[in-house]
């Protein structure tokens, strides 16, 4: 016999506004810090306004004893690899070249974490929204973060290899207009998609969530 189970979650705009948030620190700030200074200076300046901006956001957080996401971390530990790589060689190719290779690490991290009982992707997922463990721990939701992280494998595959070819085809701009929309088409299509494999499991597994929803008050004496 199935049993349901109401699990309260932060209201919809807060969830938004938290991913929306580590998604401009980890990825679209860097990479715009670095397209502008490409422009406008050189270069050397951009690669490393893009990792003082990275570097600056870790500190910071560390300074005010704040949550490090597992994205922030992983994203900034990539760039300094990337900028130590494009500075020694003054090479935008090989600069591009490391993250889109990354596109395969991260899809063969996702896959090789799928058997598990907390996947790499359930781990990610926590930085964005931070489920309760009533949620997390439930069979059901194994399952699915077990299933979606094959999804994702797939998607930063094709992803990579894409990108790898567009790289060795287009121009430093064209590279970063091009990749950077199509990337972000692919990977918006597969969060909805992944949305709705999440909600399609939550009623598998009787599963019911509240968004935003506050505990009645006491009453009065």
């Amino acid at each position: 016999m199935r049993h349901h189970h109401t699990i309260d979650l932060p209201s919809f705009r807060r969830l938004v506004v938290d991913g929306g948030r580590h998604l401009l620190e980890s990825t679209l700030v860097p990479a715009g810090l670095f397209y502008l200074l490409l422009t406008l200076v050189s270069f050397d300046s951009g690669v490393i306004a893009a990792l003082c901006w990275s570097v600056a956001v870790v500190g910071t957080r560390l300074a005010l004893r704040k949550k490090i996401p597992a994205v922030l971390l992983l994203t900034t530990a990539l760039l300094v690899a990337r900028t130590v790589l494009g500075l020694a060689t003054g090479s935008a190719f090989l600069y591009f070249l490391q993250p889109t290779l990354q596109n395969f690490l991260v899809a063969g991290l996702f896959l090789v974490s799928a058997p598990f009982n907390k996947p790499l992707l359930a781990r990610l997922a926590g930085d964005f929204c931070a489920f309760p463990d009533s949620l997390s721990g439930h069979p059901g939701m194994r399952r699915f973060f077990q299933r979606v992280s094959v999804l994702w494998g797939l998607v930063f595959a094709v992803n990579g290899g894409v990108t790898l070819l567009m790289l060795a085809r287009e121009t430093v701009g064209n590279f970063l207009m091009v990749s950077t929309a199509g990337s972000y088409s692919v990977i918006g299509l597969a969060i909805a998609g992944s949305l709705w494999w999440f909600r399609r499991s939550l009623r598998s597994a009787g599963i019911t969530l509240r968004m935003g929803h506050r505990p009645a008050a006491l009453p009065a004496a």
